[in-house]
């Protein structure tokens, strides 16, 4: 048994190098996604925040998943970036870890789930974040932030997310980017604001990013 052990906690260690030289991690940037991935499977005993529990997939699917946006968009030309629905903090958390500069709105409902992204926040030492207990509709009226990319993994639906362009918003001018499946289909509605997309592979897996933008009418 303690070979066995062993040879996972090497075999784990791997897949953190890999995510490190990946995403050109300094060691200061993985040692906070560690610790991140260390509170999420300690958080989720008490409350449901994943079922993805080992820390390779919690790398794979949670950690990469969040951060291969980064490969099609510049961050450095972002300054402030909103999570609709974000559950644990994904995207944006990882984000805010490879890109420190970036000024952070987690968009999020549930109070347990605002209680574990408080301790995140706290115990990784992330400055300019800011959690909103607003559902979507009530954060579109009621709030003014100088949001330049909205980001949406599996929350609402895009119908809903749309909202964001509505021609007397505060946030018209924003972009909006959907985590989508290979196989997502676009509904009518939303075809017209599709900007593009692009694929994407994580674990094997085939995915998506879909660009939206307010229409120029």
């Amino acid at each position: 048994m303690r070979v066995k052990e062993m040879k996972s906690t090497s075999e784990i260690e791997a897949v953190w190098k890999h995510f490190q030289r990946q995403f050109g991690l300094h060691e200061e940037q993985l040692q906070k996604f560690k610790k991140y991935s260390s509170l999420l499977r300690e958080w989720n005993k008490k409350i449901n925040l994943t079922a993805i529990t080992t820390p390779q997939k919690i790398i794979a699917d949670h950690f990469q998943d969040s951060i291969m946006i980064s490969k099609f968009i510049d961050f450095n030309t972002i300054s402030m970036l909103a999570d609709v629905g974000t559950g644990a903090g994904f995207p944006a958390l990882p984000l805010k870890i490879c890109f420190p500069h970036l000024s952070i709105v987690l968009i999020e409902v549930v109070q347990k789930k605002i209680s574990f992204l408080e301790k995140v926040v706290e115990e990784l030492g992330l400055a300019n974040v800011v959690i909103s207990s607003y559902d979507w509709r009530t954060f579109l009226r009621k709030t003014n932030y100088p949001v330049d990319l909205f980001c949406a993994r599996a929350s609402l639906s895009v119908e809903e997310l749309l909202r964001v362009f509505s021609p007397n918003g505060v946030y018209h001018s924003a972009q909006l980017i959907y985590w989508a499946s290979s196989s997502w289909s676009a509904p009518a509605l939303a075809q017209p604001f599709i900007s593009r997309q692009e694929q994407y592979t994580v674990d094997k897996k085939q995915r998506r990013y879909i660009f939206f933008k307010a229409t120029s009418e």
